[in-house]
Protein backbone atom coordinates (compact mmCIF):
# COMPACT_ATOMS: atom_id res chain seq x y z
CA UNK A 1 0.00 0.00 0.00
CA UNK A 2 1.11 3.76 -0.64
CA UNK A 3 0.76 6.34 1.23
CA UNK A 4 0.15 10.23 0.58
CA UNK A 5 -0.48 12.92 3.16
CA UNK A 6 -1.71 16.35 1.91
CA UNK A 7 -2.55 19.67 3.71
CA UNK A 8 -5.10 22.77 2.33
CA UNK A 9 -6.49 25.38 3.76
CA UNK A 10 -10.39 26.14 4.21
CA UNK A 11 -13.23 27.78 6.01
CA UNK A 12 -15.39 26.43 8.94
CA UNK A 13 -15.61 22.84 9.68
CA UNK A 14 -18.03 20.74 7.91
CA UNK A 15 -21.02 20.33 9.83
CA UNK A 16 -21.17 16.65 10.13
CA UNK A 17 -19.40 13.25 9.16
CA UNK A 18 -19.77 11.28 5.94
CA UNK A 19 -18.93 7.87 4.22
CA UNK A 20 -19.25 7.83 0.29
CA UNK A 21 -17.95 4.27 -1.47
CA UNK A 22 -17.27 0.92 -0.35
CA UNK A 23 -13.78 -0.13 -1.07
CA UNK A 24 -14.90 -3.58 -2.20
CA UNK A 25 -17.83 -2.86 -4.69
CA UNK A 26 -16.71 0.63 -6.03
CA UNK A 27 -13.00 0.32 -5.99
CA UNK A 28 -13.07 3.48 -3.18
CA UNK A 29 -14.28 4.80 -0.11
CA UNK A 30 -14.15 8.09 1.17
CA UNK A 31 -14.35 9.20 5.32
CA UNK A 32 -14.89 12.69 5.82
CA UNK A 33 -14.86 14.11 9.26
CA UNK A 34 -15.18 17.98 10.14
CA UNK A 35 -11.56 19.00 10.29
CA UNK A 36 -9.92 21.87 12.33
CA UNK A 37 -11.22 25.62 11.10
CA UNK A 38 -8.60 26.93 8.73
CA UNK A 39 -7.31 23.37 7.90
CA UNK A 40 -8.38 20.71 5.31
CA UNK A 41 -6.23 17.09 5.44
CA UNK A 42 -6.47 14.67 2.87
CA UNK A 43 -4.94 11.01 3.68
CA UNK A 44 -4.57 8.61 1.02
CA UNK A 45 -3.84 5.15 0.58
CA UNK A 46 -3.89 3.48 -2.50
CA UNK A 47 -2.94 -0.13 -3.65
CA UNK A 48 -1.26 1.66 -7.01
CA UNK A 49 2.33 2.22 -6.58
CA UNK A 50 3.45 5.52 -8.56
CA UNK A 51 0.04 7.76 -8.76
CA UNK A 52 0.88 10.26 -6.31
CA UNK A 53 1.20 12.66 -9.32
CA UNK A 54 -2.32 12.13 -10.02
CA UNK A 55 -3.71 12.23 -6.98
CA UNK A 56 -2.46 15.17 -5.93
CA UNK A 57 -3.61 17.09 -9.39
CA UNK A 58 -7.26 14.99 -8.42
CA UNK A 59 -7.26 16.68 -4.94
CA UNK A 60 -5.53 19.70 -5.77
CA UNK A 61 -8.64 20.53 -8.03
CA UNK A 62 -11.36 19.44 -5.27
CA UNK A 63 -9.83 22.03 -2.75
CA UNK A 64 -9.14 24.73 -5.13
CA UNK A 65 -12.68 26.51 -4.47
CA UNK A 66 -11.45 29.10 -1.72
CA UNK A 67 -14.18 28.68 1.45
CA UNK A 68 -14.11 25.25 1.42
CA UNK A 69 -15.76 23.74 4.60
CA UNK A 70 -12.96 22.17 7.00
CA UNK A 71 -12.54 18.78 6.38
CA UNK A 72 -10.42 15.44 7.33
CA UNK A 73 -10.61 12.90 4.33
CA UNK A 74 -9.34 9.48 4.64
CA UNK A 75 -9.74 7.85 1.03
CA UNK A 76 -8.95 3.87 0.81
CA UNK A 77 -8.38 3.09 -2.76
CA UNK A 78 -8.05 0.14 -5.02
CA UNK A 79 -7.47 1.33 -8.47
CA UNK A 80 -10.66 3.67 -8.46
CA UNK A 81 -10.31 6.18 -11.90
CA UNK A 82 -9.69 10.26 -10.87
CA UNK A 83 -13.46 10.58 -12.13
CA UNK A 84 -14.83 7.92 -9.54
CA UNK A 85 -12.29 9.90 -7.26
CA UNK A 86 -14.27 13.33 -7.56
CA UNK A 87 -17.64 11.78 -7.35
CA UNK A 88 -17.02 10.10 -4.10
CA UNK A 89 -15.70 13.41 -2.36
CA UNK A 90 -18.68 15.03 -4.23
CA UNK A 91 -20.76 12.79 -2.57
CA UNK A 92 -19.25 12.71 0.59
CA UNK A 93 -19.01 16.87 0.61
CA UNK A 94 -22.45 16.73 -0.01
CA UNK A 95 -23.79 14.49 2.96
CA UNK A 96 -21.69 16.44 5.49
CA UNK A 97 -22.83 20.19 4.44
CA UNK A 98 -26.61 19.58 3.86
CA UNK A 99 -29.71 19.17 6.24
CA UNK A 100 -30.47 15.80 7.16
CA UNK A 101 -34.08 14.85 7.30
CA UNK A 102 -33.23 11.83 9.99
CA UNK A 103 -31.37 9.36 11.04
CA UNK A 104 -29.89 7.01 8.40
Amino acid sequence: MQTLSLDYPAGAPAARRALAGVVGSGDLEVLLEPGETGRSTVAIQTSVDGVNEIWTAVIDRVFADAGQAAVALEINDFGATPAVVRLRIAQAFELATTATTGDH
